[in-house]
């Protein structure tokens, strides 16, 4: 048969008379269907007439031909042609409505925003706008790979012991004196960008404890006269052979330390230096620690002091002092605040540690007295302390009797002198800096002045810490280590519940797990080991100085400290997070708040393993003031070098 064609009235043609016929008899049938069911279609009409203004009608006449030639009504309800349109039709009314409310809420959102809120928009776009760029230049230097880092050039050989904001050459130049010159100063151009290299014959130092008593003379930078001329009680050593330095002696005051740290136990009325613990003292600051000798000794009985000293170019005590693994960094009291939060340590400690307390009214004894936990101890070892001695000269006791008196002002009890050696202790109530005598200098600081947390701020000439929510007695801390775990009331003074505390300190004990199975492989890879046999663990003592660069609440360090590992860690607070420093330094360990777009105050090649976790997400989620190259160049001044030797590798290490 022939191809059916569409035809008009609904009519098909075909060759068939009889197709014709059932075509004219089915039109007449649905023609008398739709009369019977027209009355009924009037009312959907009345309906659906009101909203035809929305749209344009191209539909047939009421009983014309559809597209399928034959003759219907288009508004009849029962078709499923009808019940799409009405479909359709609710649908563009609602979208209609939709946008008359959506332009109607935004003009009024519009106008009720404030001047202010405008430009605090405003100002977060930009911020968007500049981490985008920040991205994409990152983005482009990770891109160039290989060809990037050959613009990274190594130092030269005189910056071996380079340390960026520390150049005593350009600060005399600026006119800085009077022992200001030896001041921190970051600026514009004091960083370097190349990496520090190690000097020819470095050796990687000997593990703890042994290191504590021996290191190796490439490592440092020191002369033979300073060796030799070395001699007072905490900067006792000698030269063992060429190319070692010993800490021990085989003279009969090699107890000194001992003795001397046993008489200022006895001074505060404790049985001997063991007993510290019992007293409250945990963290001790050690003032121009010599090279280390005093907190070498008190390590062993659960002490730990943290070594300030001056910039020095040669024979540093703060570098002989990590050398032998020891907690140290580079500070002084000549003319700013220390980057440590108000009653930070139980101690400290002076023994001929070169400041003169009775200068510039007395505003390093302030500065001291700040740092100092309440009820904490002052011990000064000086010559000019001695009775016999100032007797003889009315200098030296019109120095201690100002010395004396400043002490009294600040609420100290001088409660021990003998020899040279005077032990004050500090009050543990506020309301003795109110019965003092009206006028009494040196004042308190009002609450502007007296801030938590100052980042080398200048020296302040009142007394700070008195309105700080740390202010507790040493004797009502728990003794250590219980004291790592603060109780539920001392962390509220921070913001955070117990379960807090439990959960980051958990995280860490399984990463420190994860990093030392990770260590395995690296450090015996030239272990010989028979088939099917497991890495020998890493030793505990394989690390001994640990920078955590992001230290939060000091998960990381009380992990390590759980593990059995034989660490100590430098917990630094970065100055564009959350301020968790005073926490840190309430549970026993010590810290100190740093700002990462400057270099650390510290030698090269004096830690063993950096821990940086979230360090450059917190640092790129702030206004970028320095890139990753600063701060990789500054790790990688930082980390001891990689060097094998015999059966394992002490590597640059990184998280």
């Amino acid at each position: 048969p022939r191809p059916l064609h569409r035809g008009v009235s609904g009519i098909r043609v075909s060759g068939n008379s009889n197709d014709f016929w059932d075509a004219e008899v089915k039109d007449n049938t649905e023609k008398e269907d739709l009369d019977r069911n027209h009355s009924s279609s009037q009312s959907f009409l009345s309906l659906r007439s009101p909203f035809r203004f929305f749209f344009q009608d191209n539909s047939p006449p009421k009983y014309g031909v559809t597209e399928n030639g034959f003759t219907a009504d288009p508004f009849g309800g029962g078709t499923p042609r009808s019940r799409h349109r009405l479909t359709m039709l609710f649908l563009k009314l609602s979208l209609v409505v939709i946008v008359i409310l959506a332009l109607t809420g935004s003009f009024w959102w519009t106008i009720s925003i404030s001047t202010s809120s405008r430009g605090h928009i405003f100002r977060g776009y930009r911020r968007l706008q500049e981490q985008l760029v920040s991205d994409l230049w990152d983005i482009g230097e990770l891109s160039l790979g290989p060809s990037r880092l050959k613009e990274i050039e190594f130092c030269s050989e005189e910056f071996e012991n380079y340390i960026p904001c520390f150049n005593v050459s350009e600060s005399v130049a600026l006119g800085y004196s009077d022992g200001n010159e030896y001041d921190r100063l970051c600026g514009h151009g004091s960083r370097k960008s190349c990496l520090v290299l190690p000097p020819v014959n470095y050796k990687i130092p000997l593990r703890w404890p042994t290191g504590k008593e021996v290191i190796w003379v490439a490592n440092v930078k020191i002369t033979g006269q300073e060796v030799f001329s070395s001699g007072s009680l905490t900067k006792r050593m000698m030269m063992l052979e060429e190319d070692q330095i010993s800490f021990r002696s085989a003279s009969l005051m090699f107890d000194g330390v001992e003795d001397y740290s046993h008489q200022i136990a006895e001074m505060i009325g404790l049985r001997n230096e063991s007993n510290f613990i019992q007293a409250g003292v945990r963290t001790i600051l050690d003032i121009g620690c010599g090279y280390g000798s005093f907190g070498a000794h008190l390590f062993s009985k659960q002490l730990l002091t943290m070594c300030i000293a001056n910039y020095e170019s040669s024979g540093s005590q703060v570098q002989l002092t990590l050398e032998r693994g020891i907690p140290a960094m580079i500070g002084s009291f000549n003319s700013k605040q220390l980057p440590y939060p108000s009653l930070s340590f139980d101690m400290l400690h002076c023994a001929r540690c070169g400041v003169d307390w009775d200068k510039k009214d007395g505003i390093f004894l302030i500065e001291a007295d700040r740092v100092l936990k309440p009820g904490g101890y002052f011990v000064w070892t000086s010559p000019l302390t001695n009775v016999h001695t100032f007797l003889r000269d009315k200098e030296k006791q019109k120095r201690w009797n100002f010395v004396r008196d400043f002490a009294e002002n600040l609420c100290w009890e001088l409660i021990s002198q003998q020899d040279e050696t005077v032990v004050w202790k500090k009050t543990n109530k506020k309301s003795c800096y109110s019965s003092r005598k009206p006028g009494s200098f040196p004042p308190i600081c009002s609450k502007g002045q007296d801030l938590e947390s100052p980042y080398y701020r200048p020296l302040q000439n009142c007394i700070g810490g008195t309105s700080s929510r740390q202010w507790v007695p040493i004797e009502e801390r728990a003794a250590w280590p219980f004291r790592s775990n603060l109780n539920k009331n001392e962390l509220e003074l921070y913001g955070l519940h117990s379960e807090e505390l439990v959960v980051d300190t958990a995280n860490y004990k399984t990463a420190v797990r994860n990093y030392w199975s990770l260590l395995s492989p690296l450090i015996f890879s030239d272990h010989p080991k028979r088939p099917g046999d497991e890495d020998p663990s890493p030793p505990y003592n394989m690390f001994r100085n640990v920078l955590d660069m992001n230290a939060r609440y000091g998960g990381f360090n009380a992990a390590l400290l759980e593990a059995g590992k034989s660490v100590w860690v430098m917990n630094v607070v970065p100055t564009t997070g959350p301020n968790y420093l005073p926490l840190v330094l309430d549970r026993g360990y010590i810290g100190v708040f740093h700002n990462w777009c400057e270099a650390f105050p510290t030698y090269p090649r004096t830690y063993d393993m950096v821990h940086a976790d979230g360090l450059l997400s917190l640092e790129t989620s702030q206004y970028r003031r320095c890139t990753m190259l600063d701060l990789l160049t500054e790790i990688d001044r930082l980390l001891r070098p990689e060097v094998l030797n015999q059966s394992y590798q002490l590597f640059k290490s990184g998280h």
